[in-house]
């Protein structure tokens, strides 16, 4: 999952979950435990659930038609990695121009201070 503030489109942390999918190899579904935490801690004042992040290790960075028909649909945020570790952002609406349901968004990559190396070490 992508969290974060909703209000400026921003992740701050990705958080790994589990797929629980019955065929994981091409489809994904977050383990329902791991959403509703995250739901709870957000609701608790933690960041928000801005949207998705998987990969296609056989495809584009885009996303596909069973992507589409999973999408809520809501304005969240999609990240997927393509197979040669190409990255893009989508945004899932009611209206999207790929598959009726996604648009590209374009991606600024900045350094985050909580994410940022202390000091240097050497090795």
């Amino acid at each position: 999952m992508l969290l974060g503030d909703a209000a400026t489109d921003t992740a701050l942390h990705l958080l790994p979950c589990a797929n629980v999918a019955a065929d994981p190899l091409h489809r994904f579904e977050i383990d329902p435990a791991m959403l509703l935490a995250a739901h709870k801690a957000a609701r608790a004042g933690g960041p928000a659930i801005i949207g998705h992040y998987h990969s296609h290790p056989t495809g584009e960075p885009a996303p596909s038609s069973v992507d589409a028909a999973m999408a809520q649909g809501t304005g969240e945020l999609w990240l997927i990695v393509g197979r040669d570790g190409t990255l893009a952002a989508w945004r899932a609406s009611p209206t999207g121009r790929l598959h009726g349901r996604f648009d590209p968004v374009e991606m600024t990559a900045s350094p985050h201070p909580d994410l940022a190396p202390i000091a240097t070490q050497g090795h």
